[in-house]
């Protein structure tokens, strides 16, 4: 699979393999590390600077995020601006709303300019209440957005099929497909010159007062500057108490009869669902997400597509489900991302992560916010997006409320596994966290009987990792490192392995 999980996305039959397109030059102006949306972004806006520039991807292009989003390009955020006016003020929350716009006018330009093809339209959205507490929730988003002159619009009718309260029609969003915008922006970027190397893991990094070394699959790398893309960076940082993983469904499908909406849609329930149409190998289909939770919180991920997949069906006429698939995102405490320096460096190390369910625009915006940063020095969205910004007394309350539940999987996962002495009843296809003799193992049986067998201890901070059987993944609850059924990195901030058990005393 070219991805982070098992299961196919509706965009993965456009990746494409680019391998190393690397000198033997070890020295750069900048390395990104990350090959979804942000780092391939950024590593162009930064060549177009006049950088030199090594753009690195442990995996392939889009195997991460970008690979597994819906696409949804929305300057309208999870974190609304009534919200934002609550926080930090009216003054940032107009400075959101114009960082929401930058993020759609940089896809935009890139799309005209490049002349690049990949599905790119211009969409109204559509947003409604479900009943009575999601209208005054409603209400409540829509004065916000009129206090900072954000266009939303009440509407008496919308192109779902949904009983609503209320409704409110938001112009200027768009929609796109993927990996084919971000495959074009990577052929730029090497054909003017850029240095570009897939399957390169960079496992650690060190500043010093002239740049920064990093260690990585092709070895000693020295860059000027380095960005990290990769949601949060090797090694353990504030960043990893300052956002939580959290993994969303999607499943696309095709209609027995009826016309397919032309709008993107969006409720305001918990679990939330999200709605568009886009036509995929010459099939039109309505790709629906939702159903999120903490990365490894949950017991049965098969059963979010399942939920997912009866909402659908129980208000769409669903013919066939042609894609299932889920994806991984990071909730920050304040609902701001963070954009700029990392926040144990002294000013070489950048990083862009927090983007909540807004990757595609915040991961689009972070390109030029970092390349002002690195270029300049300084970026009118400095302040509002600081990864350094996090004190013992901002948002200390919701830090405390996310990493207590890391406590209790430590603990619970240790008392738990003393409790299990025995492989039996692993069945084909089943997967199971056991302890013997002092050593926990985590062990998956394929349809064969053959036994795969890890160490369960992620690698990263010590917790123990959980089955996901939706994605065929062992999942780390406490920041979200994910290992296939080998042991291999799926998504980070692991820089390390699952340790293969090949004779295990069992």
């Amino acid at each position: 699979m070219f991805r982070d999980g098992a299961r196919k996305s509706a965009w993965q039959n456009e990746v494409k393999w680019y391998g190393t397109v690397f000198s033997k030059d070890r020295e750069f102006d900048a390395v990104i590390i990350g090959g979804g949306i942000t780092g391939i972004s950024t590593a162009l806006k930064l060549q177009q600077k006049g950088l030199k520039c090594l753009l690195l991807e442990a995996n392939n292009i889009g195997f991460g995020t970008t690979g597994g989003t819906t696409a949804h390009l929305n300057d309208f955020f999870d974190t609304t601006f009534s919200y934002a006016i609550a926080k930090f003020g009216l003054e940032k929350a107009q400075l959101l709303a114009q960082a929401g716009r930058e993020g759609l006018r940089t896809v935009h330009m890139n799309v005209a300019e490049y002349g690049i093809e990949c599905d790119y339209e211009g969409k109204t959205a559509e947003l409604f209440a479900l009943g009575e507490e999601q209208a005054n929730q409603l209400a409540e988003i829509v004065d916000g957005a009129r206090k900072i002159g954000y266009e939303m619009n009440y509407t008496d009718s919308i192109e779902y099929p949904f009983h609503f309260e209320r409704a409110v029609s938001i112009p200027g969003q768009a929609q796109f497909h993927p990996v084919k915008y971000i495959t074009a922006l990577a052929d730029i970027f090497v054909a003017n010159g850029g240095a570009l190397a897939e399957n390169c893991l960079c496992s650690s990094f060190n500043e010093t007062s002239e740049g920064v070394v990093l260690e990585t699959g092709l070895g000693e790398i020295r860059a000027k500057n380095a960005v990290f893309a990769t949601h949060t960076p090797p090694g353990i940082s504030l960043l990893h108490f300052t956002c939580a993983p959290y993994r969303s469904y999607v499943i696309a499908f095709t209609l027995r009869e009826g016309t397919f909406p032309t709008t993107l849609g969006y409720d305001l329930g918990d679990p939330y669902h999200y709605y568009r149409v886009h036509e995929i190998d010459g099939k039109k289909m309505i790709i629906a997400g939702g159903e999120d939770h903490k990365t490894g919180h949950s017991d049965d991920t098969g059963a979010c597509f399942s939920r997912l997949e009866d909402h659908c069906r129980k208000h769409f006429p669903v013919d066939q489900v042609e894609y299932a698939w889920s994806s991984q995102y990071f909730e920050p405490i304040d609902g701001l991302p963070s954009i700029g320096v990392l926040p144990s460096s002294d000013g070489r190390i950048y990083v862009a992560t927090g983007f909540r369910g807004n990757g595609m625009t915040f991961g689009s915006l972070s390109s030029g916010i970092l390349t002002d940063l690195i270029t300049e020095g300084a970026s009118k969205y400095k302040e509002i997006f600081d990864p350094k910004r996090f004190k013992p007394n901002a948002g200390f309350s919701n830090l405390l409320k996310e990493n207590a539940t890391v406590l209790k999987d430590l603990l619970v996962d240790k008392i738990w596994m003393e409790r299990v002495r025995s492989l039996a009843d692993i069945g084909s296809g089943q997967a199971k966290v056991v302890k013997h003799q002092g050593n926990s193992y985590a062990i998956f049986a394929e349809q064969n009987g053959k036994l795969h067998v890890l160490r369960s201890t992620c690698p990263h901070a010590n917790c123990e990792v959980r089955w996901n059987n939706a994605e065929l993944s062992w999942d780390c609850p406490c920041h979200g490192s994910r290992f296939n059924v080998n042991g291999k990195i799926l998504n980070g901030p692991s820089t390390t392995p699952l340790e293969q058990i090949t004779d295990p005393e069992l």
